[in-house]
Order: C-alpha cells, then sequence, then structure tokens
C-alpha cells in the first residue's frame, strides 16, 4: 500500500488554461521576433511573473537564476529562454518532494493505519478534499476511515457522509458540540481494531483565536497519538488557489500553531491565480501534495513539479 499516484494530463492542461494565458501567453508576446534578448526583455518577464501571483521575491529569484543561465548561453531564442524559465519554475516547487514522498511510503509499510490530519480554513474545499483523497485510496484498494472532528460547524458532519458515501469509506462522527479529540480518539482506535489502511482526519476551520486552535489541534494530535505512537503520521493543509496572496497568507498563520507536513492546492481549475503555487512552494518549503483540478471525485491529482510546470506551458 502506498500513497496513489493520479494524473490527469489533459485535465491538468486544461485546468490550468487561464494561468498559462496569464505567464506563458504573456512572455511568448514579450520574446516572439525579438533578435535578442536584453536586459528589457528579462526585465518584462519579471514584470509579467510579479503580476501572476508569483510575488516578488520568488519572481526576483527566478531571474537572478536566469541572468547566471543567460551569461554563458550563446543562443539566446525564444526556445531556450522558456525551457530556462520552465526550469526555474521546476526548481522553485520541487522542494524535496520525491524524497518526501519515499519516506512516507517507507512509514505506510510499517505503520498501519496510516493517520492523516487535515486542517485549513472554513471554504477551502476541505470537506470535498477529504473525500476525494478518500476516493483516491479506497480506489486502490485501501480501507478508509474518515473521523469527523469538526464538530463546531453543525453541517459539517452531514457534508462529510456524504462524501464518505461517494468515496467507498465508512466515517465516525458524534453530535454537534461534541469534543473534537475525542472523535478523533475513537476513530483511530476504530481503525487499529479494524484493520483500516487510512485514517483521515477532518478539523474545525475556524477558532475563536490563534491559541485556541494551536490547543484544540494540540489536544487532537495528543489523543491520536495515545491510541497510536507516531501518528497522526501526516498533517496536510488544504489552500483555496484562487484566492491567491490570502492563500500564502493562511499557510504563514497555520505554520505558526502547527506542523504542517504538506500542501493540498484546491480549484486551481478555471482561474488565473495559479502562480501562487509557486510563491507558497518559496516561502513555506512545504511540499505540494495534491491539486485540485475539478469539482468531480476523480479530479484530486498527485502533484509532480514537472509535470505541472509542463502542463501550464502546454508541453506536457
Amino acid at each position: 500500500m502506498a500513497l496513489f499516484d493520479n494524473i490527469n494530463l489533459s485535465k491538468l492542461k486544461s485546468g490550468l488554461s487561464k494561468t498559462r494565458d496569464k505567464i506563458v501567453n504573456s512572455i511568448n508576446e514579450k520574446i516572439t521576433g525579438k533578435a535578442v534578448i536584453d536586459e528589457n526583455i528579462i526585465d518584462e518577464i519579471e514584470e509579467i511573473l510579479i503580476t501572476s501571483d508569483i510575488g516578488f521575491d520568488t519572481a526576483e529569484k527566478i531571474i537572478e537564476n536566469l541572468r547566471v543561465v543567460l551569461k554563458s548561453e550563446k543562443d539566446r531564442s525564444q526556445f531556450n529562454i522558456i525551457n530556462t524559465v520552465k526550469d526555474e519554475l521546476v526548481s522553485v516547487i520541487s522542494n524535496g518532494s520525491a524524497d518526501d514522498k519515499n519516506k512516507e511510503e517507507d512509514i505506510i509499510k510499517i505503520s498501519k493505519p496510516y493517520v492523516i490530519l487535515i486542517v485549513g480554513v472554513n471554504g477551502v474545499g476541505k470537506t470535498t478534499t477529504i473525500g476525494k483523497l478518500a476516493h483516491n485510496f479506497h480506489s486502490e484498494g485501501a480501507k478508509v476511515l474518515i473521523g469527523a472532528a469538526d464538530t463546531f460547524r453543525a453541517a459539517a458532519g452531514e457534508q462529510l457522509d456524504i462524501w464518505a458515501e461517494r468515496a467507498g469509506a465508512d466515517i465516525v462522527q458524534k453530535e454537534s458540540g461534541s469534543d473534537p479529540s475525542s472523535v478523533a480518539f475513537e476513530t483511530v482506535e476504530k481503525a487499529v481494531n479494524e484493520n483500516y489502511d487510512f485514517v483521515l482526519i477532518d478539523t474545525a476551520g475556524r477558532l475563536h483565536n490563534k491559541a485556541n486552535l494551536m490547543n484544540e489541534l494540540a489536544k487532537i494530535k495528543r489523543a491520536i497519538n495515545k491510541v497510536l505512537p507516531g501518528a497522526p503520521h501526516d498533517t496536510f493543509l488544504i489552500l483555496d488557489g484562487t484566492v491567491g496572496q490570502n492563500a500564502l497568507i493562511q499557510a504563514d498563520e497555520f505554520s505558526k500553531v502547527t506542523d504542517i507536513s504538506g500542501l493540498i492546492i484546491t480549484k486551481l481549475d478555471g482561474t488565473a491565480k495559479g502562480g501562487v503555487v509557486f510563491q507558497i512552494c518559496n516561502k513555506q518549503s512545504i511540499p505540494v501534495k495534491f491539486i485540485g483540478v475539478g469539482e468531480t471525485i476523480e479530479d484530486l491529482q498527485t502533484f509532480n513539479p514537472k509535470i505541472f510546470v509542463d502542463a501550464i506551458f502546454g508541453t506536457a
């Protein structure tokens, strides 16, 4: 058993079309027909990156490396410029993803169940993402259990129940207002006793302040760890790709109150703000695990840095 691989190239390219228009087509317009790629062109490329939600610091880093590469280039044709920009973008979002995945798969081999804690603010697609994760694991033959530990929002349990049924997963939930850590405890206990492969624990999207959020997540983690030492094995933060800079702020805030091992970025289909993925990776040094490129249950895809950049540039 391992973390799933689900990459649909045509869906990914289609979903990133607006981001492609904002970044790639704009760069092509600047360099097409230019006999020489001079400093003015490079400055204009930097401006495109900055205004494409990639952010100033990330764009500056990419352009500095671009200048170094171009100094040794005899042929400054459009092809070489585009490929160099692509290579720099892949480097920004890689963040040791391959090494991280290997570590996870090693843990999965020796730990059953594998417990994943899901965090994020309300409205980012947390409930649907849990359902899609469960579906992907279930499709790989895994036995999946969901814990509805967001007990503060009355509709959260009902929505999660619907997604669990769609995904072929089981669910543990209690009445609204119950102690979230007790839900987490009972979920992992059931998973251990009944031989589940994966456990997904939902958490509240909003608490009164950072201290409350930190305390609640700490309690949930302690409860899980009492049943299964070493768990949770991953804590995934869900971010909405359509909100641009706000996603970066959310990543900053959650990183202050809990250890985040991976990111899941949703709603990348139909938005021109996909450049924010590069900014988040550059700022946080947290690997992106999965991305959402559609509304159906199959539309949560494994994040592969090179394929993601190729899809933006239309070369995948």
